[in-house]
C-alpha cells in the first residue's frame, strides 16, 4: 500500500484509505463522532462492512491482529474498534507487535484504536502514515459555548440565548455528552432557551457542587471521606481538576481562618472577607480552631503539590485525591 506523503502539520483525515486510526482523549462525544465518520466513509466504499469489538484491558494483542489479518465471509472490509487501546499495546512485546502491523497493515481491514491516555512514541509516526491520530479532548469553555449555539440549530431545532450557554456550561461543565443530553432537554419545550429555562430546569452549579465535596470531607471520618470521594469520580462523574479545586479551596480557608484566629481576628470578620456564609462559615471556622496555623499550613501546601501533580499527569489523579482528603479528614 502506497503511504501517505508526510506533511508539516496535516488535519486528522479519516477515510476509506485510514488503515489505522488513534482516537485519543476522554471527550466520548468527539470520539464517538469521529468514529461515526470512519464507519461512514467504510461502508461508501466498500459496502456493507463488518464490525469487531475489542476490550484493550481485557484480550490479547494476537486476537485483535489475527481478526484484522483474516478474511470476512461476508463482506470485503473489517472495522475493528479497540476501546481502552493504550492497554493493549502495554509492554514491549505488544508494543512492537502493533508497531509491525502499522508498517504493513491488512488493505481489507481498518483498526480504531480508543484511548483516554496513550504513551508516545514512535508508533505514533507510523499510525500517522498510515491513518490518523485524531485528539479527542474537552473543548474550552469559549469553545463549548459556540459548540452548544451549533448544536441547538443544527441538531435540535432551537435557538440558545449567549448567556444561557454561559450559564449551561457553567452548570454542566464541557463534556458534550452531558451538554447535549441537558439540551435536547431544554430544546423539547423552549424553541428558544434563554437564562431562566437553564435555571428552572438544569441542577446543581459547579460551585455548590464544589462545596458539597468540601462538607463530604469537612464532616467525615477518614474512611467515609475517602468512600465520598470515591463515589464523586466513579459515580457522579466529577472530573478530578473539580474536586482537586474543591480540596485545594477548602484547605485555603481552613488556613487563611486558622492564622486570622491567631491573630485574634473575629470569626464573623473572617468569615466576610472569606465569603463563608451560614452552616458553610461555622464548619470552617470549627475544623480551623482545631487544625491550628501549622497544620492547615500543611494541608495547604500537600492541596497545591497535589493540584499541580494532577494537572501535569503526574501519578494517578484518584489516589492523590484520596490521599489528600484522608490527610485532611485526619488532621481534625
Amino acid at each position: 500500500m502506497a503511504r501517505r506523503p508526510a506533511s508539516s502539520a496535516p488535519p486528522p483525515t479519516l477515510d476509506q484509505t485510514t488503515r489505522v486510526a488513534l482516537l485519543l482523549g476522554k471527550e466520548a462525544f468527539v470520539r464517538d463522532a469521529y468514529l461515526n465518520r470512519l464507519k461512514l466513509a467504510l461502508e461508501k466504499a466498500h459496502g456493507e462492512i463488518q464490525i469487531a469489538r475489542f476490550r484493550g484491558s481485557e484480550c490479547d494483542i494476537a486476537d485483535v491482529l489475527d481478526e484484522a489479518r483474516s478474511f470476512g465471509l461476508m463482506v470485503t472490509h473489517k472495522l475493528i474498534i479497540v476501546s481502552e487501546a493504550a492497554d493493549l499495546v502495554t509492554g514491549e512485546t505488544n508494543r512492537r507487535a502493533m508497531e509491525r502491523y502499522a508498517q504493513s497493515p491488512t488493505e481489507s481491514a481498518t483498526l480504531a484504536l480508543l484511548a483516554d491516555t496513550w504513551h508516545k512514541g514512535k508508533l505514533d509516526k507510523m499510525i500517522a502514515e498510515v491513518g490518523a491520530i485524531v485528539p479527542c479532548e474537552a473543548l474550552a469553555e469559549p469553545d463549548a459555548m459556540r459548540w452548544l449555539e451549533m448544536r441547538a440549530s443544527k441538531n435540535h431545532n432551537a435557538k440558545i440565548d449567549r448567556d444561557a450557554a454561559r450559564l449551561l456550561v457553567d452548570r454542566m461543565g464541557t463534556s458534550l455528552q452531558r451538554l447535549d443530553s441537558e439540551l435536547a432537554k431544554l430544546a423539547a419545550d423552549h424553541p428558544v432557551i434563554d437564562e431562566q429555562a437553564v435555571r428552572s430546569l438544569v441542577g446543581k452549579t459547579r460551585e455548590e457542587e464544589v462545596w458539597g465535596i468540601q462538607s463530604d470531607v469537612l464532616r467525615a471520618t477518614p474512611d467515609y471521606a475517602v468512600g465520598q470521594l470515591r463515589e464523586a469520580i466513579e459515580i457522579s462523574r466529577h472530573p478530578p481538576v473539580l474536586i482537586s479545586y474543591a480540596l485545594t479551596d477548602l484547605t485555603r480557608k481552613l488556613h487563611a481562618m486558622a492564622r486570622g484566629l491567631d491573630d485574634r481576628i473575629p470569626p464573623q470578620q473572617l468569615a466576610k472577607t472569606l465569603k463563608l456564609w451560614g452552616p458553610a462559615g461555622r464548619a470552617i471556622e470549627e475544623s480551623a480552631r482545631k487544625l491550628g496555623s501549622q497544620t492547615a499550613a500543611r494541608l495547604f501546601r500537600e492541596a497545591i503539590a497535589t493540584d499541580a501533580a494532577i494537572k501535569s499527569g503526574l501519578g494517578r489523579p484518584q489516589r492523590r485525591l484520596e490521599r489528600l482528603a484522608m490527610q485532611i479528614a485526619s488532621s481534625r
